[in-house]
């Protein structure tokens, strides 16, 4: 089986932007910090900053390249070069959420210390807490049209495909 340069990178589409998706989509169901105490809160905040970070800003900026490749390759179907260029205009939200609105806080918070509480750690957190939360819903609409399109296009394929089996067999 030969795959196409279009397949390859729908495949790698599809599972940069699921891990993504599902890495910032982990974080806000699991790591609701509004019932964290200060101390708690930067514990938490600090190493999921310091473990996911860098992972992070590669895989959007992967997903978002990609995303445009797709497009490109995929450019005289009209549709589904819109939704991938739909998608990849969700993924740029994202790094403009992140840069100007997550890392300067994250700056801020890696340079908080557990003994000594700031009197408006919350306003950060909450911010903080509301800008990912826009990120992921961002990531998760991009994934959606990335997986949609690819689905529907493979469908369009496998039914124009069998269209010509069943015309040479009559």
């Amino acid at each position: 089986m030969k795959l196409s340069t279009t397949t390859i990178f729908s495949f790698l589409n599809i599972i940069l932007a699921a891990l993504l998706a599902g890495t910032s989509f982990g974080i806000l169901v699991g790591f609701n910090p509004s019932q964290f105490s200060y101390s708690t809160y930067v514990e938490q905040q600090q190493h999921l900053l310091r473990s996911l970070n860098s992972l992070m800003v590669t895989l959007v900026i992967m997903a978002t390249f990609i995303t445009i490749i797709s497009a490109y390759l995929q450019r005289k179907n009209r549709a589904v070069y819109i939704t991938l260029i739909m998608a990849a205009i969700f993924f740029i939200a994202c790094i403009i959420i992140s840069r100007f609105g997550n890392q300067p806080l994250q700056t801020t918070m890696l340079q908080w210390d557990k003994s000594n509480v700031p009197s408006d750690w919350m306003i950060f957190r909450d911010k903080w807490w509301m800008l990912h939360t826009w990120r992921t819903i961002a990531e998760l609409l991009a994934l959606a049209l990335i997986t949609w399109v690819s689905i529907i296009k493979g469908n369009h394929s496998s039914s124009s495909k069998q269209k010509d089996v069943k015309h040479t067999l009559i």
